[in-house]
């Protein structure tokens, strides 16, 4: 079977330490790293804070203007670019999936940060200047603790990382999920949920709803209310994402990238493409390109 586009594991990396984290400037990391600028997924946690640059980059295919001050969040899986214009720097975190599992008591704990979820808004974001310093301080220390062994180096290490998604997320006027209904909005994160891993197999809001015990209409009103699209909508909205993602391996022809989305008929892949996207698989792979 053909690969998809690269998929970086975080201890492919030589700065990586074996303790679940890695932490760099990010203008030495990115000229170390220039193979990163192209197109690629990770299977990691991943974050960046710009004090300088200027440019681009692109999550998920859309762009974002690079500019001091700016700070993204991105999950693994997602589909990740830059294009500088010039010299760049800030601070780069990589860090796995249960870097923080063993130590908080809340596995989920970094849910309730609306910028960990790659539909968010909040994951993109230009700090207000007074956070900018509170924030560069708080990675300079992180830096500080890498420089030789100390005690609890990893602990306090794991403290000002969440030091520094609470200063973010209160930076971002109260993007953490603490809305009055809170019923809702578990029900809206399980059905996100559901759809990231089982997409490809049920494309039918009423085959979600049975999982989650609730009517079709139910599920779509919530949607309705609370992300202000319908229950199909998102569903369709990840298959588009993933059909992006795979039209970027140009080994892949759309014959395969369809059957790998469990469309049994390549014209119909290529109408419903058309439909939500406004262009067709190959003229879209060839934007890209």
């Amino acid at each position: 079977m053909k690969s998809d586009i690269p998929v970086y594991d975080i201890d492919t990396f030589e700065e990586y330490k074996n303790s679940g984290i890695l932490v760099n400037r990010f203008g030495p990391y990115s000229r170390r790293h220039e193979h990163l600028h192209n197109a690629h997924r990770h299977s990691f946690y991943h974050l960046v804070f710009f004090t300088r640059g200027s440019g681009s980059q692109t999550i998920d295919f859309k762009k974002h203007p690079v500019v001091p001050g700016l700070i993204y969040f991105m999950s693994p899986g997602q589909v990740h670019s830059w294009s500088f214009e010039g010299p760049v720097d800030g601070y780069i975190v990589n860090f796995s999936e249960h870097y923080f599992k063993a130590f908080l008591s809340d596995p989920s704990y970094l849910e309730q940060f609306s910028f960990f979820d790659e539909l968010s808004e909040d994951a993109v974001m230009v700090l207000p200047e007074a956070c900018r310093a509170t924030v560069s301080d708080l990675f300079e220390q992180i830096l500080n603790e890498g420089q030789s062994p100390k005690p609890f180096a990893e602990d306090l290490v794991r403290l000002l990382m969440v030091n520094i998604f609470i200063q973010v997320a209160r930076a971002s006027e109260g993007t953490m999920h603490t809305q009055t209904h809170a019923y809702n909005q578990t029900l809206l994160k399980s059905f996100r949920k559901l759809i990231e891993h089982n997409f490809i197999k049920l494309k039918f809001p009423k085959q979600y709803a049975a999982l989650l015990y609730v009517t079709p209409n139910h599920l779509n009103a919530l949607c309705n209310d609370l992300v202000g699209t319908s229950a199909g909508e998102l569903i369709r909205n990840r298959i588009i994402l993933e059909a992006k993602r795979l039209l970027i391996n140009m080994e892949l022809s759309i014959s395969e990238i369809a059957e790998k989305l469990a469309f049994n008929d390549d014209s119909y892949f290529i109408k419903f493409f058309k439909k939500q996207v406004g262009t067709t698989p190959d003229k879209f792979r060839k934007q890209q390109h």
